[in-house]
């Protein structure tokens, strides 16, 4: 007698790695609109007038809904109710929206340049107001996108799946980077740049879109195979996540090193330009370095995690390389554009080793049906770093950094101390996550892919 064994749609290794192609588009565009200001800080204090406290504030408010009206965990609790198809669809929306308000203030249609309303001008706070929905939008997408990988690589690939994910993401990180001084010289308009992220927005939600019918298909293979659908979520579900100790080690670790990293690029490009002496028109360049090396070097950690394990002693060592990076660029050595390259490209080492360990082992403390509300938190957590961090930079670069010399107006010894201290930090996290696991048993050290 002849078995016919039926198989769900996630368990074809081509439509799995389709869905993760598809997503991973749509978080590639959004990353390319959440740097692509970064290079224009000094076009914009020679533009439109802007200081250091005044990019800080436009950079910190990436993180105000989501920290302050708890936007983030709001959309962790929708995903976890509604699913992954309509909080997704939502995401992109905002992610256009959000843009769209940031191209008006920026663009040459927007007439209200001098005004100033409750002490900020009115073209600051519009643009501020922009970013802050898009971070919103582009947050939500993160939670969502992540947990479709948990979804669709359970008990496969998934670390090696969440690494490329984040490497294609990465992508539009550096080309946002490298292309969008030249772009805005090139067209001789500022906002020219935002106005490509628009566009690739549009993409995004269409790949977006696609992805929902692939997932539906899924939904009608699990019944036809008849496999039990996990539990629903509940409000309750919220206390077993919020009481769970290894799940804020994770928390806090992420904080720590992506206020070390992302607050960091955004100021990059004036740290080349300023400490390094490199050109204003090249000095995107370098800190492009760093997403670059990370499309390559995080599937290849994560896929190290999928089949060897060392999760948690993997976020050790690159907290510690966290450490060595932001060191050396305090250091009053070496003021040349290799040695920044070199440095950069290590900092990418880093940026890649800890991601692709600490997403793959959230699943692992945190049932499926609690994930979104999961990651949510811990992408609040991130945002307080993220929304707070700028801001001190920009106070601090103000305050105590001025140089006087309209060629290199900024000192960036302090800073780079700063984003040295929160390395050190987030590797004493790591190694009590370490101890935590040791002690429950979540299985950080072990091996993602499961044997047959």
């Amino acid at each position: 007698m002849t078995e016919i064994i039926k198989k769900k749609l996630s368990d074809s290794p081509v439509a799995r790695w389709s869905v993760l192609a598809i997503v991973s588009v749509t978080m590639m565009c959004g990353y390319f609109i959440t740097d692509v200001m970064a290079p224009l800080q000094s076009m914009l204090e020679s533009e439109f007038g802007w200081d250091g406290a005044d990019y800080g504030f436009f950079t910190s408010a990436y993180g105000w809904f989501n920290v302050i009206l708890f936007m983030l965990i709001i959309g962790g609790i929708i995903l976890d109710k509604m699913g992954m198809r309509f909080t997704g669809t939502l995401a992109c929306g905002l992610m256009l929206v959000g843009c769209a308000l940031k191209y008006y203030a920026i663009s040459p249609f927007f007439q209200f340049g001098n005004v100033v309303f409750i002490g900020i001008k009115m073209q600051i706070l519009l643009a501020s107001i922009g970013f802050a929905i898009f971070g919103v939008g582009v947050e939500i997408a993160g939670i969502t996108v992540t947990k479709v990988i948990a979804r669709w690589f359970k008990g496969k690939e998934i670390a090696l799946a969440m690494g490329l994910q984040v490497a294609t993401a990465r992508i539009g990180t550096a080309l946002a980077l490298s292309i969008t001084v030249p772009l805005a010289k090139y067209f001789n308009e500022i906002s020219t740049p935002i106005l490509l992220g628009l566009l690739l927005l549009c993409i995004g939600l269409i790949a977006f879109l696609v992805f929902r019918v692939m997932d539906r298909k899924l939904d009608a293979s699990l019944k036809d195979i008849k496999e039990e659908a996990e539990e629903s979520f509940r409000m309750s579900d919220i206390l077993f996540v919020i009481r769970n100790k290894g799940f804020w080690l994770i928390a806090l670790l992420c904080v720590l090193f992506y206020s070390a990293v992302f607050p960091f690029l955004k100021y990059a490009t004036s740290l080349m330009i300023n400490k390094y002496n490199v050109d204003e028109s090249l000095a995107g360049t370098i800190p492009s370095l760093l997403p670059f090396g990370t499309i390559l070097l995080t599937p290849l950690f994560g896929g190290l995690y999928d089949k060897k394990g060392k999760g948690a002693s993997i976020m050790i060592f690159g907290s510690l390389l966290l450490i060595v990076v932001h060191f050396l660029f305090a250091l009053p050595i070496l003021d040349v554009w290799w040695f920044a390259a070199f440095i950069m490209i290590v900092l990418g080492i880093a940026f890649s080793l800890v991601p692709s360990a600490m997403w793959p082992s959230v699943p692992k403390i945190i049932p499926q049906n609690k994930l979104g509300t999961a990651y949510a938190t811990i992408f609040w957590t991130q945002n307080i770093g993220l929304a707070g961090v700028p801001m001190l930079i920009g106070w601090v670069l103000k305050t105590y950094c001025q140089t006087g010399n309209p060629d290199k107006p900024y000192d960036y010894t302090i800073p780079m101390i700063i984003f040295t201290c929160f390395g050190i930090l987030a590797v004493v996290v790591a190694f009590l996550l370490k101890i935590e696991d040791k002690k429950k048993g979540y299985g950080l050290e072990l091996p993602n892919i499961k044997k047959e």
